[in-house]
């Protein structure tokens, strides 16, 4: 599995770009100059047209810099919402704000630790009108000061269906949550009442809840796959530079073999964020148990590097003025997101028709 001559250099001037714009000072320049903003969306309605493995070189790349930026919220689960409802108004609509870059949304999905489409709760009633009204709490929202699009997941008599949610109507509050990991927001959503605009058909929202789970799994491994291995690069190279007992810690044995440990995991890690990412653009029906296991893999990966990085660079590892712990909170936060790794080989047992005894 390669990716494209176009795909690396697209890695070459997405990680350019964030070498010269650090933090949030970044989306702009990522989306006019490569449209970063959503590389997925069909170029009818101003994308890129392109497909995941485009994402998962924009994901490592913005893995590697701990980025802040809402490219996961609002470029893989919001425009993945609105393509998987087939809602042709909506995305007319929104989609080419999306991809420009000039609004940014957000999919309130998860309910008490899980992303679980049958696990919500939040309820929606019909109102004379073709009005909904939403009632429910949504957490672990992938969060962005001024999000523009809001798109909630709530149940109806048909089943789980999708909303547009006016993000400062009446009946809706953000309550922002400070969470370990610093370097990417996360917000809660509570509904009294607030009202919604249904997307696609009622009652079809588990279905295409699924499918972004999918696509996120696989987007969030190939994040992880980028912040391991420049987590690995830093820890290799203070190894060259730290001295004890008058010779480099990366000259021990004992160090070597840990960092040669460290480097496997890195590389499978890899290979299973690719091969998600291929799964998505040639063979959709193999993509449910690619993005499991890239996502199993990628967050015990990425969990155990941080981890190595931790403990390799000694005392300075855990100060506040270092990277190291970013990265290790950064790997605890993504190693949750969407489900931990147990759910996902849990997961992929069940649709290998295997029980566990």
């Amino acid at each position: 599995m390669r990716l494209t001559e176009e795909q690396e250099e697209l890695r070459s001037i997405v990680r350019s770009l964030l070498t010269r714009h650090q933090g949030d000072s970044a989306w702009g320049p990522l989306t006019e100059q490569v449209g970063a903003a959503a590389p997925t969306v069909p170029e009818a309605y101003g994308g890129m047209g392109g497909g995941a493995r485009d994402v998962h070189v924009l994901m490592e790349e913005l893995g590697r810099s701990l980025s802040p930026l809402p490219f996961l919220g609002s470029a893989v689960l919001t425009v993945g919402a609105l393509l998987a409802s087939g809602d042709r108004e909506a995305c007319g609509r929104l989609l080419p704000g999306l991809a420009e870059g000039t609004s940014v949304g957000a999919l309130a999905w998860a309910e008490q630790g899980s992303w679980d489409p049958a696990a919500v709760r939040a309820g929606a009633t019909a109102h004379p009108g073709g009005r909904w009204l939403l009632t429910g709490t949504k957490d672990h929202v992938l969060d962005w000061p001024g999000v523009d699009v809001l798109l909630v997941a709530a149940r109806t008599a048909a089943g789980v269906s999708l909303f547009e949610v006016t993000p400062d109507a009446a009946g809706v509050r953000r309550e922002p949550v400070v969470a370990m990991d610093s370097t990417r927001g996360l917000a809660r959503w509570v509904l009294d009442a607030a009202e919604g605009r249904l997307l696609g058909a009622d009652g079809d929202g588990g279905r295409c809840l699924a499918h972004v789970r999918d696509l996120a799994c696989t987007a969030l491994a190939a994040e992880q796959v980028g912040a391991a291995g420049h987590a690995l690069e830093l820890t290799v190279a203070y190894a060259r530079d730290r001295v004890q007992f008058g010779r480099p810690i990366g000259s021990f044995q004992a160090v070597k073999h840990r960092l040669a440990d460290a480097y496997v995991l890195v590389e499978s890690a890899r290979s299973a964020a690719l091969g998600a990412a291929f799964a998505a653009d040639e063979d959709p029906g193999a993509l449910p148990r690619a993005a499991a296991v890239a996502k199993s893999v990628c967050s015990e990966a990425f969990s155990a590097v941080a981890g190595e990085m931790i403990q390799l660079h000694g005392g300075i590892g855990i100060t506040w003025e270092h990277d190291a712990h970013r990265y290790f909170k950064r790997a605890h936060g993504t190693g949750e997101l969407f489900g931990p790794p147990a759910h996902h080989r849990a997961r992929l047992a069940a649709g290998l028709g295997l029980t566990a005894h």
